[in-house]
């Protein structure tokens, strides 16, 4: 299949072409909405899923040396990549939002997880269950990176900024819900007897893609609706959010062959380190950096990172590992 091929086939992907009906109800100023109440209980039903079925696929597997390698290599990612993102931004930004916008950029979005498996499963591949914990682990490195470098490079040179408390950041990375729920949910798939789990199977996997078609189209409309506010932060801005995640998942589509040949993982990898989060990160932020500017951080993650990975990033990224 060649990447045109692929990238006609991922459009085509229903639970991608609810999102698109997302937007376009935001363009054309549709009454459609989907209940506040229903929005974070197909949220919290996601991530369970994801977490439940990740550990009871890791407790098949057991914890190998190759596990150890791949929860290593996420740790990595999460810490190198808000360093090199900070000096980038901060050609142009000051430190609370250029620490802001790296954290978001060093951490994940399971959402993009989530659409990640979805993808797969379309192309009839299948990721270990430790990429959940991979996921889940790359969270609180990439906000406590954050915190550092706001601390070690302060906004002005006149005015020592106020030090962010790192463990507070630390803490709430931790216990942040979505975060909590997928680790929660993966430590009771792996000690769960396995024929007393087949009773919950069918409400984590049958109505999985349908409850993410749902919320993939609440995510067109929250994108849509930024993207006229984020236009005004210009070029920069947008061109970060494109060419650092497409640099990310370049290079760890390459680098992953060195802890995994399961072509499935090296995938969830690449679509990590394009990912942003528009979840966690921010929620941290408005404790440890309240004057980062969320007007900017979180547009970028939804309305130009996220489209760009569910649409071009995924097909791209799998011809690499293709080779």
């Amino acid at each position: 299949m060649s990447n045109f091929e692929l990238l006609i086939f991922n459009l085509k992907n229903p639970t991608l072409l609810f999102f698109l009906l997302g937007v376009v109800d935001k363009l054309v100023k549709s009454d459609l909405e989907i209940p506040s109440a229903s929005k974070g209980f197909i949220a919290l039903y996601l991530l369970f899923a994801i977490g439940f079925n990740g550990g009871s696929e890791l407790a098949v597997t057991g914890i190998t040396q190759e596990v150890i390698l791949q929860l290593l290599f996420g740790f990595l990612l999460a810490t190198l990549i808000p360093i090199y993102s900070f000096f980038i931004l901060k050609v142009k930004l000051n430190s609370y939002d250029a620490g802001a916008i790296a954290s978001s950029y060093g951490s994940v979005s399971a959402v993009t997880f989530v659409t990640a498996v979805a993808f797969l499963e379309m192309n009839n591949m299948k990721e270990g269950g430790e990429m959940v914990a991979v996921m889940a682990s790359m969270e609180f490195p990439a906000i406590i990176m954050g915190v550092i470098l706001m601390n070690l490079f302060p906004a002005t040179s006149q005015l020592p900024a106020p030090k962010a408390p790192w463990k507070s950041a630390f803490k709430h990375s931790l216990t942040n819900g979505s975060v909590l729920m997928i680790f929660g949910s993966l430590l009771i798939g792996f000690i769960s007897d396995s024929n007393q789990s087949v009773g919950i199977k069918h409400f984590t996997s049958d109505i999985f893609k349908g409850f993410l078609a749902i919320y993939l189209l609440d995510m067109g409309m929250v994108a849509a609706s930024r993207f006229k506010a984020f236009r005004k932060q210009g070029a920069f801005l947008i061109g970060f959010a494109i060419l650092i995640p497409l640099i990310n998942g370049i290079s760890t589509a390459y680098f992953s062959q060195f802890v995994t040949m399961n072509e499935a993982n090296r995938l969830i990898f690449a679509v990590l380190a394009a990912s942003a989060s528009y979840i966690a990160v921010p929620a941290a932020m408005r404790l440890v950096a309240p004057k980062a500017d969320p007007g900017l951080f979180i547009p970028m993650a939804l309305g130009v990172t996220f489209p760009f990975n569910i649409t071009i990033g995924m097909p791209l990224f799998l011809q690499i590992i293709h080779g």
